[in-house]
């Protein structure tokens, strides 16, 4: 299978996924070749069969590199896609100590929906999403424990092995 994957990575946790995945994918049989949106145009992309887009979660949202990107993209429709997002970990809210609820993270991340409503306007096909999390002591990174096993487990849900 060949895949083409865009990521627009701020602080490098979205490249180590990202490298993380063609490392993956090839040892499967695919060929996986990688692009940050700021490199990359968003026009006459490579003929692929299927295209993955990463994003970290800025202010809650999709970063603006990332959406400029999906949303000037010109793919047939029926392309394939599959998305990704990392985000930050729960943590204690620093005024009250409490954990915010399931629902107050979802407030926080928007992400893979903004990103899959631009590609969904445009008719293309879902495959799979996957979500990564930043230890939430710094925003910066490292990513949590075991994303190496959910980067495994993304791409067996797009190959399917």
């Amino acid at each position: 299978m060949d895949i083409e994957l865009y990521h627009d990575s701020k602080y490098g946790n979205g490249a180590r996924v990202a490298e993380e995945f063609k490392r993956l994918a090839e040892t499967k049989g695919s060929n996986v070749n990688i692009h940050h949106v700021r490199e990359a145009g968003s026009k006459n992309l490579p003929r692929a069969d299927l295209y993955v887009f990463g994003s970290p979660t800025h202010f809650g949202k999709a970063t603006r590199g990332i959406m400029r990107f999906v949303k000037k993209l010109e793919l047939p429709p029926g392309t394939k896609y599959a998305v990704f997002g990392t985000f930050s970990g729960a943590a204690p809210d620093k005024k009250t100590g409490k954990m915010p609820s399931e629902e107050e993270l979802e407030k926080r991340r928007r992400t893979i929906p903004m990103i899959d409503e631009a590609l969904r306007s445009k008719e293309m096909a879902k495959v799979a999403e996957m979500r990564f999390f930043v230890k939430p002591e710094n925003l910066k990174g490292p990513l949590e424990d075991g994303w190496q096993k959910i980067v495994e487990e993304f791409v067996v849900a797009i190959l399917g092995k």
